[in-house]
């Protein structure tokens, strides 16, 4: 680390050198959250974080408990050069949706106890909104969410923890199916997760944006950033045949989630509560399905 004068008559301040932009946010939330105030510094030998002199041994305490705390699983990988973390836990999602479809094309009452009847739904089937997730029309339309979702689900999970990102976006695809039952009334039929494959991308908008306002002080950083969100989703998610609603709520509802969770990180990427998370995907798909089944 190197010392670096504040301005005159300020104190004095240090310099603590990061591996990439994301590192370097992570860490400035990790010491904001413990009172240190910090800043970060894009010089030409890299990412620094900037903090009180007085507060250096305090920072580097805190840093290395955190590092030692959460450590890359084995299943996580950096892309390189660019701060983001690929979780291929993502996979076992795609193995599951991959189940799904065979065993529903072997037996066709999954479909219908699982697919998004709107009438159903609003005579009280509300769990036909989680369910409709884990169905896919044909083999076409199961390739192209897992094409698109495995690496936007990585990412999310990777930024957000496994567990915590997972469960983010399969919210953000409930409400997606929620906010097109709402628009498009009882006669709404539809099936499939892009609406959670959208939520991912609108949690990763959310990221973008977050980490746009903390490294760069101009505000026009964090409206590309939006702007490429919005971008990929028209690329993505807004063919006219495709299910605009459930697409745009989706999207809509991971940016909103995003938003929530990236001012803490630090708790969404810890162990106990990306376990927790999880569980909670799992206990919600479990019984959803239950009920569809019984």
């Amino acid at each position: 680390m190197t010392h670096t004068p504040a301005d005159p008559g300020t104190e004095s301040w240090s310099e603590l050198p990061a591996a990439s932009a994301a590192q370097a946010m992570d860490w400035s939330l990790v010491l904001l959250s413990q009172g240190i105030e910090c800043v970060i510094v894009h010089a030409p030998e890299g990412w620094r974080l900037r903090v009180p002199a007085a507060s250096l041994s305090t920072a580097q305490t805190v840093l290395a408990r955190y590092e030692a705390e959460n450590r890359p699983r084995p299943w996580q990988r950096e892309l390189y050069g660019t701060g983001l973390i690929f979780d291929w836990a993502s996979v076992a999602w795609a193995l599951v949706a991959i189940a799904f479809f065979l065993l529903a094309d072997r037996f066709p009452l999954l479909r219908e106890r699982g697919f998004l009847d709107g009438a159903a739904v609003w005579e009280g089937q509300w769990w036909r909104l989680l369910t409709a997730i884990w169905l896919h029309a044909d083999a076409a339309h199961l390739a192209m969410n897992l094409s698109f979702g495995i690496p936007l689900l990585a990412l999310a999970m990777g930024g957000y923890g496994s567990g915590c990102g997972f469960l983010a976006a399969l919210l953000a695809g409930i409400l997606g199916n929620a906010a097109a039952l709402a628009v498009a009334g009882p006669a709404h039929r539809s099936l499939g997760a892009s609406g959670m494959v959208l939520g991912a991308l609108g949690l990763l908008t959310a990221l973008g944006v977050w980490w746009s306002r903390r490294v760069h002080v101009r505000p026009r950083w964090a409206v590309a950033a939006l702007a490429a969100g919005l971008m990929l989703f028209v690329l993505l998610g807004a063919a006219p045949e495709s299910d605009l609603l459930a697409h745009g709520g989706g999207f809509g509802a991971g940016l909103l989630l995003g938003g929530v969770l990236v001012p803490h990180l630090t708790r969404t990427r810890s162990g106990a509560l990306n376990l927790l998370a999880g569980w909670i995907a799992a206990t919600l798909t479990i019984l959803a399905w239950y009920l569809a089944l019984r």
